[in-house]
């Protein structure tokens, strides 16, 4: 096993240093359900989705869908426009202008209990290696798509959550939880490094599975580059830095489970 995912990291590397690589495609997130915040401004969804959910309303809206805000919880603010009429010095009508913005308190869908809403049920894929995430006591969980995240993995919570259907990115967060095993503690933010590593990691993943990776390996080189950029290398350099690293997280994920064996040992 060791020797096939040397193999497929060197393939990976050796397209980076040759450039033979595919330009990058937009990749598919899962649908924005049909929510107040979906007529939010830019800035308000903006404050929802750094707060850590796609659905946010005040007290009067989840109660209109049988949904009310937990004790305890901590309100979220976004900034509400609010108008005065004004003259029109040439003709006289009045029209609204926006006088000045008041913070308004909503609270997250995480923070609510009630009636199950649609976005509720977003489906995830069969993902391939699910299976190890949940041996490892990581839940895998699926939101409505944004601007801000395609996914990410949260230790404290011991949590993946996916905005896309895309199996690289679940690879990506994936990756992060085996590197945490394998080295312990992980530098908090998005480290350059780790990120390599995730990312490189979740394209020898794809590889591995059968995945056609000539549909990601732009966005993966895209992602590399902007980060090897932070620590003043190239693409293929920050690759071998973090080769041996990488190499590490995989096997940890391909050992991980006993689908993976039995997937992985032939």
């Amino acid at each position: 096993m060791n020797d096939r995912v040397k193999n497929v990291l060197n393939t990976i590397i050796d397209k980076f240093k040759s450039g033979d690589i595919p330009e990058a495609v937009a990749l598919a997130t899962f649908p924005l359900p049909d929510t107040p915040s979906a007529k939010w401004s830019f800035t308000n969804r903006t404050l929802m989705f750094i707060s850590g959910t796609g659905d946010a309303r005040g007290f009067r809206q989840w109660k209109e869908v049988n949904r009310w805000v937990k004790k305890g919880a901590t309100a979220i603010y976004i900034l509400t426009p609010c108008f005065t009429k004004k003259g029109d010095e040439i003709d006289e009508d009045e029209r609204e202008v926006i006088s000045y913005f008041k913070p308004t308190p909503v609270f997250r869908f995480e923070d609510t209990e009630g009636e199950t809403l649609d976005h509720e049920n977003v489906k995830l894929p069969n993902f391939p290696l699910i299976e190890t995430a949940e041996s490892w006591g990581i839940s895998v969980n699926a939101i409505p798509g944004n601007y801000l995240y395609r996914g990410y993995y949260s230790p404290g919570k011991q949590e993946i959550v996916l905005a896309t259907p895309e199996e690289k990115t679940f690879f990506h967060e994936l990756a992060h939880a085996s590197h945490e095993k394998v080295k312990g503690n992980l530098k908090a933010g998005q480290d350059p490094l780790q990120e390599i590593i995730a990312e490189l990691s979740a394209q020898a993943l794809c590889r591995l599975v059968g995945k056609r990776t000539k549909e990601t390996l732009g966005n993966t080189y895209a992602y590399i580059e902007r980060y090897a950029k932070k620590v003043n290398l190239k693409p293929y350099n920050a690759c071998l830095r973090v080769l041996s690293e990488t190499e590490k997280v995989l096997n940890a994920i391909l050992q991980g489970g006993s689908h993976a064996k039995s997937q992985f040992q032939a």
